[in-house]
């Protein structure tokens, strides 16, 4: 039929997790994500699942009216009753009913999500209205159709389950949406909003699916069910690919995924240059669930921990216990020689507890990470017992983020200290050699460094924000994401005042920002000398594989030349040649 026509198009975005992904499209709304999704494999059980939804049909319209009498007793005038019986005709509709009826028997899916399909059929055709009144009204249907659904569910909500290998096309994701997802049936995402360092785009990469964000209209583009396509190296999205193209995309796919096996040769390989300089690897991690993923692919350590996910879907914060059974599946590892746990960076971009305050107007700058652990102490301590607990399992590391000045650190090592002695107190077996260090993100600590460097043991660079505060632009805000340039020689140049600084002092230097794991700026972090990198897992075999191919004397001499050029185009267009020369296999001309 010519409404089934369907016309290939093609949205580009911001490629932030790569791969490449052939799927269905679930389009994931907050109100009504509870849809589960069956197939019907018995042809009995199609007239059984007819039953459930006509049946559903009458509870709807029976509530609807007992509503309307009640509302008609009350008075108060005839606008909630029409609206009311505009619901009522909605739910008689043949066409809707029908439409529900026909995605049921030839589909063969149950009753919910073919009135989802049928839902998102309608809105279809009310967004191609010029009419705004007509546009909005929208709003009835889904309404009419949120009230079957639920009636439908029995009442009681299920887990998000939409089925088999989808990509999820959603406006955003929070962390607490992304945890609500049954992960291991999502092919990729897809997104209006966020940037390579949201935390869509983190999660993303942390279990290695596909994703592009910043596509401004996909949600408005694509229905559930829609067949898409998701490059998450090239930030591009295909709907409806004709055969010819989802063909091609099949012969590249596999050839992405025959590269990634290749590089796993280079995994468990020590990250040494050819001139002898040694680099260590850690693994940045949100979950547990994604150790044997940092082992895999070659990390000598967990080199960041972003401890925040612990608070995600809670009714109640977590206690000491939650914490400590987290970090006991952190520390001691077999495979892993170290883990830095970064106390909870809450606010900002980041999920923050439903109980605690309200919302900012400039969250960013805000009461987030060190501040809002030194306003509340008391939550501060929970974690800092049960991390300290957790340090005689093996090498532990603890770091505080968004450290500003001295007085933070020496607040928080004061409050580390009590808790410490508290815990000796009542004989607590504690590990003897944990590190205490700091998360370098904003400027301020970059001009303070000398005095920071005294108080702790280690510095670890926090590119994402760094970036952000020193460049004065949102990272999570697409519209500005060309001005988010690792490469910009302000950058550089307080990376390299912080290095400077921290091997004058006698401690150790990390990066852990997403800018550690972009094998194109390797040589660059190669010859500021860092001590450590610590990136998402799936990035460590390709830059292991850059480090072993390099010498620190090249890297030295490249990053040389590059502090002497003053602009960001200059310096990627300079570094970029260079990676094409020195790698071309692995940076060829035409992209990967």
């Amino acid at each position: 039929m010519a409404d089934d026509q369907k016309k290939t198009f093609v949205m580009k975005g911001i490629g932030v997790s790569p791969g490449i992904v052939i799927g269905r499209a679930y389009l994931f709304d907050r109100q009504d994500a509870q849809v589960p999704f069956y197939n019907l494999s018995d042809p009995g059980l199609v007239s059984a699942e007819i039953q459930r939804f006509r049946k559903a049909l009458r509870e709807s319209e029976k509530q609807l009216l007992e509503l309307k009498n009640k509302l008609g007793d009350l008075g108060g005038g005839m606008e909630p009753l029409y609206i009311i019986d505009v619901h009522i005709m909605i739910m008689r509709d043949r066409k809707f009913i029908d439409r529900t009826l026909k995605n049921i028997r030839e589909m063969s899916v149950n009753a919910e999500w073919a009135v989802r399909m049928t839902v998102d059929k309608y809105r279809e055709i009310f967004d191609r209205m010029e009419d705004d009144y007509l546009r909005g009204r929208i709003s009835d249907i889904q309404y009419a159709g949120q009230r079957i659904l639920t009636n439908l569910a029995g009442k009681k909500r299920t887990a998000i389950d939409m089925g088999e290998g989808v990509v999820i096309i959603a406006s955003d994701l929070s962390p607490a949406d992304t945890a609500q997802l049954k992960i291991d049936k999502v092919l990729g995402f897809a997104t209006d909003v966020g940037g390579k360092t949201s935390h869509t785009a983190i999660v993303a990469r942390s279990i290695t699916i596909p994703a592009v964000l910043g596509l401004e209209s996909i949600t408005r583009a694509v229905r559930t069910n829609d067949d898409i396509i998701i490059d998450g190296s090239a930030g591009v999205v295909i709907v409806h690919p004709d055969p010819e193209i989802r063909k091609r995309y099949e012969v590249k796919k596999r050839l992405y995924e025959k590269a990634q096996d290749d590089l796993l040769d280079y995994a468990r390989l020590p990250a040494v240059t050819k001139d002898h300089y040694v680099v260590e690897i850690g693994g940045n991690i949100e979950f547990i669930e994604e150790i044997p993923s940092a082992v895999l692919h070659g990390a000598d350590g967990i080199g960041l921990y972003r401890t925040e996910f612990i608070y995600i879907n809670r009714e109640q914060l977590p206690d000491e216990e939650d914490h400590l059974a987290h970090y006991r599946s952190v520390v001691g590892v077999k495979g892993l020689s170290w883990a830095t746990i970064r106390t909870f960076d809450l606010g900002g971009d980041k999920f923050f507890p439903d109980k605690k305050p309200s919302r900012e107007l400039n969250p960013q700058l805000g009461l987030r990470a060190i501040r809002f652990c030194l306003k509340e102490v008391a939550l501060f301590k929970v974690q800092l017992r049960a991390i300290l607990r957790a340090s005689v399992l093996g090498k532990l590391r603890i770091m505080f983020p968004m450290i500003s000045g001295i007085e933070e650190i020496r607040e928080a090592k004061r409050i580390f200290t009590e808790v410490k002695n508290e815990l000796l107190a009542k004989g607590t077996e504690l590990g003897n050699d944990i590190e205490i260090g700091i998360m370098i993100e904003v400027p301020s600590a970059v001009i303070v460094a000398e005095e920071l460097a005294k108080e702790v043991d280690f510095f670890s660079i926090g590119t994402n924000d760094l970036i952000q505060y020193v460049l004065a632009i949102d990272r999570i805000n697409e519209r500005v994401t060309y001005l988010y340039e690792p490469l910009h020689p302000a950058v550089l140049r307080l990376i390299k005042q912080v290095v400077d600084i921290g091997h004058k002092a006698g401690i150790r230097v990390a990066m852990c920002g997403e800018m550690a794991g972009e094998p194109a700026y390797t040589m660059i972090l190669l010859g500021l000398e860092l001590d450590e990198l610590s990136m998402n897992p799936l990035a460590i075999p390709r830059v292991k594989k850059i480090i072993r191919g390099a010498t620190l004397k090249e890297s030295k001499a490249l990053l040389n030349k590059v502090i002497t050029l003053s602009s960001a185009s200059e310096i990627r267009s300079f570094v970029g040649a260079e990676m094409r020369k020195r790698f071309p296999e692995d940076f060829p001309v035409n992209g990967q």
